[in-house]
């Protein structure tokens, strides 16, 4: 059984190469990391687990009103500056005992929407294997999920390499689901990642009246 799946969104890091913590860049009318907050939430996911680390005060008191949420639940990972992989050990060692499943989010991914989410969620459900990653011509990318059988190994890992080298290392057991527009992987890592990114998302907004 795969299901109920919940959603970790990795969102401690300190935004060395942004200059800024870019999870309260304001974008379009929200926080960069209330986008990928706000879709998580939207979609099938079971439970949104948030995790934070850097200026996670600041940033819980400027979410406040989407974490309201009764699906969200806020950790704050103490050892962010130790890498990803403790953020994502943070979340599953909330979910493991109640979650037969996981998916991984980034905060600075904010063109993924919940109908993104819920197409990987139901393919993944669909699927004998226990790991699920979006591609694009062949390239892995985030949101990716897993089954309960890898949370052993994904409390094991290490440094800022997330899960890469885990899924590298099972290749049969991951279900590959081609994206033909790369566009919804788009992060913001640097400034100049912002403006793009913007016009994209203002084209997804419905006129105004």
């Amino acid at each position: 059984m795969k299901t109920p799946t919940a959603g970790i969104i990795l969102a401690a890091g300190e935004s060395t190469r942004f200059g800024e913590p870019k999870q309260l860049l304001r974008l379009c009318g929200r926080f960069l990391l209330e986008w990928v907050l706000t879709a998580a939430l939207d979609s099938n996911l079971d439970h949104v687990v948030l995790v934070l680390g850097c200026e996670h005060e600041r940033i819980r008191r400027s979410l406040v009103s989407t974490t309201a949420h009764p699906k969200c639940e806020i950790l704050v990972n103490p050892d962010y500056r130790s890498g990803q992989s403790t953020s994502l050990k943070t979340g599953i060692l909330r979910i493991q005992l109640d979650f037969p499943s996981v998916m991984f989010l980034l905060g600075d991914q904010p063109l993924v929407d919940a109908a993104f989410i819920n197409l990987l969620t139901k393919r993944f459900a669909a699927s004998e294997k226990p790991i699920c990653v979006p591609t694009h011509r062949g390239t892995r990318r985030n949101p990716t999920l897993f089954g309960s059988s890898f949370y052993p190994q994904l409390l094991k890992l290490a440094g800022d390499r997330g899960a890469r080298d885990l899924i590298a290392d099972h290749p049969h057991q991951v279900l590959a689901v081609e994206i033909p527009d790369a566009r919804i992987f788009l992060d913001i890592d640097r400034a100049q990642d912002v403006e793009p990114i913007a016009r994209l998302l203002k084209s997804r907004q419905p006129p105004e009246k």
